[in-house]
């Protein structure tokens, strides 16, 4: 049998079946390969993909060299380049917000470590090159700025609130107006007013993600996010116990009340492992979380076991070094990637956006 043909309008030909993960939709049909070259048994390439995209920048890579090499048997040599791809967010909702996703983290009950949860994900994101901001929802009990150890109020330049930027993260926090140790005693019109503030008056610029710390419970808190702008989807964060779970159920309901997609739910405090021999103690059960995501048909994020430098980190206000802790990173590294997967296939199930423009 002849060879397949091999040359460069063959290798664009073939990457038509690959999909950018931000929009689904051809990287050939985007213009976002360039650069084919077919030489001497050798192709190379270079594809641009969105900051959106970071964290599957490795996996797109890897499946296109993967398909160009079943593809061409007849080649010796695949090598895709990579290069950022610039698509700017639109915006999006009532106010106005210049975000291409928008997750909300929230929890059936406290104590959970929603907060810090949200946080490692925010990081996540930005390590891995998405430009991302994090809103501190949690009105009563606004935990962000302990966790990131940022202390100072944000500036007011040209009638827009400056988030305060932290490790390259862009912050908003009712924690940095209201003095410490005071409580907010707010109702409900109130407390709709100060999230809409903090979405509609701060200027945040183009973001790939903002994250939502959401209060704990079901609140009025989602339902005032349904009604400003269109949320990408919820991470539920609950711990392994029943107790845990029967509230994190309840959180599921809420988010599909009000139209929100669930991205999935997180084991937190997922078993304890002891530095001193290594071993696991499950001290709240395991596998919970897993187990109802099962029955209720929400994807599982992964697990984050009870570590103690998670709780330094956290009380050090440095929670950014939670990726350097070899037990913690590999599973928020998991739970990150696994995150930005769902978040792509969701927009591969969606209908494309028609006469969308490559900028």
């Amino acid at each position: 049998m002849a060879d397949v043909q091999f040359d460069a309008n063959a290798v664009r030909t073939a990457l038509d079946t690959i999909k950018d993960p931000e929009t689904g939709r051809s990287v050939v049909a985007m213009g976002q390969v360039s650069d084919i070259s077919v030489s001497g048994g050798q192709v190379s390439l270079t594809l641009g993909l969105t900051t959106h995209s970071a964290p599957l920048w490795d996996d797109t890579i890897a499946d296109t060299k993967q398909l160009l090499e079943s593809k061409f048997p007849q080649a010796t040599k695949v090598t895709v380049n990579h290069k950022v791809y610039d698509r700017r967010p639109e915006k999006i909702g009532e106010i106005g917000l210049t975000a291409k996703s928008v997750i909300a983290v929230g929890s059936g009950k406290g104590g959970v470590g929603k907060s810090t949860v949200a946080s490692a994900i925010a990081y996540g994101l930005q390590r891995a090159g998405s430009v991302v901001g994090l809103v501190d929802a949690d009105v009563y009990g606004p935990s962000i700025p302990q966790l990131l150890g940022v202390q100072q109020r944000p500036e007011i330049i040209n009638n827009r609130i400056q988030p305060i930027e932290k490790d390259g993260l862009r912050v908003m926090s009712m924690g940095f107006l209201v003095p410490p140790g005071e409580a907010v005693v707010w109702r409900g019109p109130m407390l709709h007013g100060a999230i809409t503030q903090f979405l509609r008056d701060t200027d945040w610029g183009d973001l790939d993600y903002l994250v939502i710390d959401m209060p704990p419970g079901t609140g009025d808190i989602a339902l005032t996010l349904s009604q400003l702008l269109p949320l990408s989807g919820s991470v539920i964060v609950c711990t392994p116990q029943e107790v845990a779970l029967l509230d994190a159920v309840k959180a599921i309901a809420m988010f599909r009340k009000v139209n929100i997609p669930i991205l999935g739910m997180v084991e937190n405090m997922s078993g304890f492992i002891c530095p001193d021999n290594g071993k696991r103690y499950d001290i709240f059960g395991s596998g919970g979380a897993k187990q109802r995501a099962a029955e209720m048909d929400v994807p599982f994020l992964g697990e984050i076991p009870i570590n103690v430098g998670i709780r330094v980190s956290g009380d050090k206000g440095q929670m950014s070094s939670v990726f350097e802790d070899e037990t913690t990173a590999p599973c928020l590294q998991q739970l990150i990637q696994q995150l930005a997967k769902n978040l792509s296939t969701k927009v591969m199930e969606d209908p494309p956006l028609p006469n969308l423009t490559v900028l």
